[in-house]
């Protein structure tokens, strides 16, 4: 499987109703979100590390095939230099080798404090990444890195060991003319979008605008990034995000479907095949 589709968090109780059955408990979630999508991110990771009993009963939920792309916690991306943070980094990546061969990509969110004068720092934490086999992605935010000099720097750093640059796209909630964002403690900061491809796969972090047709252009473009990149034998995770997170669900499934009436080669959505979506759905 070479397309891998989901969304930020796997355990949501507005997602009853449409991703869940009604009725659905909480600790159905994960059953039940793993059997309609391939992948998720592991965002829950980045606030707390989970126990390694905790992280055998995430393996053991879901089916074969799907993928934790757990985020490196907090407590080592966001205390200043990540170089000094190897041994701990070292103890979260041995705690996910609990996942199994449900462990997809690890990757790494950097604040915005995190500049281009970190480089070196950077660059000691991949030489010393204690398990080089994980695959790897980094996610930039301060605006330096993605001036020309310094985003080349970065992508060839990334390319010399095979980490993949995440790809924050926020375009939609800042190009249209409503702001979805009025009502979060948490805004997603506002980058340049970088299509760049520095390893084997690509992790795209999409934000999406609530209102599901605003979301159609840059859904088209990225249809037409997703096959170029698979034609070149790329391996991709999408991520869907929205401020109103009871929207991210349906607007993957929304861009799945688009990708299919492109005849782009991506694998069925298992949610279809548990819940066959409407015509309306399909439409795009």
């Amino acid at each position: 499987m070479t397309f891998r589709l989901g969304c930020a968090v796997w355990a949501y109780k507005d997602w009853i109703g449409e991703l869940f059955p009604p009725g659905s408990r909480a600790t159905d979630f994960l059953p039940l979100y793993s059997r309609r999508f391939t992948s998720v991110e592991g965002n829950t990771t980045f606030y707390s590390i989970p126990d390694p009993a905790t992280v055998q009963r995430w393996a053991a939920a879901t089916p074969a095939g799907f993928k934790f792309c757990p985020k490196l916690p907090r407590s080592l991306t966001h205390q200043g230099a990540l170089a000094p943070m190897l041994p701990q980094t070292r103890d979260f990546l041995q705690r996910m080798q609990g996942l199994g061969d449900r462990l997809g990509c690890v990757f790494a969110q950097l604040p915005p404090r995190y500049s281009p004068a970190a480089l070196e720092d950077l660059s000691q934490f991949l030489v010393g990444f204690p398990h080089p086999e994980v695959a790897l992605g980094i996610e930039v935010r301060h605006l330096d890195w993605f001036q020309p000099i310094h985003a080349e720097r970065l992508n060839q750093l990334l390319a010399r060991f095979g980490v993949a640059r995440v790809l924050l796209d926020t375009r939609p909630i800042y190009e249209c003319e409503d702001d979805p964002q009025r009502e979060s403690e948490r805004r997603k900061p506002r980058v340049p979008l970088q299509p760049v491809v520095t390893a084997p796969f690509t992790v795209i972090r999409y934000i999406s605008h609530p209102d599901r047709q605003l979301n159609q252009p840059y859904l088209n473009g990225w249809a037409s990034q997703v096959q170029t990149w698979l034609q070149q034998g790329q391996e991709i995770y999408f991520f869907v995000h929205c401020p109103i997170e009871s929207h991210s669900p349906g607007t993957a499934r929304w861009f799945q479907h688009q990708l299919e009436q492109q005849f782009i080669p991506v694998p069925p959505l298992p949610w279809d095949s548990v819940d066959p979506p409407t015509s309306q759905l399909s439409l795009f």
